[in-house]
């Protein structure tokens, strides 16, 4: 008899699996991305507070417009800083804002420094601050020279003398008619100044007009100098002659203007402050001074 046979054979060996062992830095990997999002974040912070120098307040009637975050601090059209918040004062009657300042431009944080907001104002004599419209009303400044503080009261609007060198004129008048900030001050037709502020005298009797004198044409203005209002149009009605119309210009007769002569450079040169009287209309003798006095010459000419 045939021996019996197995019924089955005996497989072959099976294969071993082979176990391959994850290599460490592939588990730092999945760690090291995070790890440098993380610095990367805490250099940018870091860089972001270092840039900033002090915080400081301004007190504002009204900071309507005005966003933490948002709203710029500038001079000359220059970012110096940023809104940071806003509240309400003790006693309601005014908002704190509070800024921060970059580190490179903590100078303009000083005693003397004025600050206003720039909103679009539309007027006759004036169209300012129009790109506001479209990046939201943003804080303005002149520095001061004097030492570092940190808290101001900002003004609703500067005066057009801020920051401009020249001669500080005060002109003085029973009305202030037609007379307006920013009107122009003529000499013999050209402009050589500017209405900066008006207001009344200290005793409430007058109206003062408060008036700059470009440097180069300070020495025009003399002790015996006549100023008078050349606002408007003036009518003189003849028999003869008929009726004659004169319009100093458009801008006067909106905005209102002042015209002035002297008599003679041998006069003493005005100072800082003097006071004339505003005449309502020039004397006929007035028109025909023509002294001789030397103007410097304008840089670039």
């Amino acid at each position: 008899m045939t021996q019996a046979v197995d019924d089955a054979a005996p497989p072959d060996s099976l294969p071993v699996a082979q176990v391959r062992r994850r290599r460490r830095w592939t588990v730092y990997a999945v760690w090291l991305v995070p790890l440098i999002a993380a610095g990367v974040a805490a250099y940018l912070v870091n860089n972001h507070i270092r840039q900033y120098g002090p915080t400081i307040t301004i007190k504002f009637t009204d900071a309507s417009g005005l966003k933490p975050g948002q709203s710029e601090i500038r001079h000359r059209g220059v970012t110096v800083g940023e809104v940071s918040g806003l509240r309400l004062s003790d006693d309601g009657a005014h908002v704190l804002v509070s800024v921060r300042i970059r580190s490179e431009s903590s100078d303009v944080a000083r005693d003397g420094s004025v600050f206003w907001i720039v909103r679009p104002e539309v007027g006759f004599e004036m169209v300012r601050g129009l790109g506001t419209v479209i990046t939201g009303p943003y804080i303005d400044v002149s520095p001061g020279s004097g030492p570092p503080r940190t808290d101001f009261a900002g003004v609703e609007r500067p005066s057009p003398a801020l920051g401009r060198r020249g001669l500080h004129l005060v002109l003085a008048t029973p009305q202030l008619s037609s007379v307006r900030l920013r009107a122009s001050v003529h000499y013999r037709g050209i402009e050589v100044g500017m209405v900066s502020e008006t207001g009344l005298s200290r005793d409430g009797t007058a109206a003062h007009i408060h008036v700059l004198i470009e440097p180069r044409y300070a020495r025009l203005v003399r002790m015996g100098s006549q100023f008078w209002n050349a606002s408007g149009v003036d009518v003189n009605v003849s028999l003869f002659k008929g009726i004659d119309i004169n319009v100093d210009s458009l801008r006067s007769l909106v905005a209102g203007g002042i015209v002035f002569a002297t008599p003679s450079a041998e006069s003493l040169p005005a100072k800082d402050g003097t006071v004339f009287l505003l005449n309502d209309k020039p004397q006929k003798e007035w028109l025909a001074w023509a002294p001789k006095i030397s103007i410097p010459v304008a840089s670039g000419e």
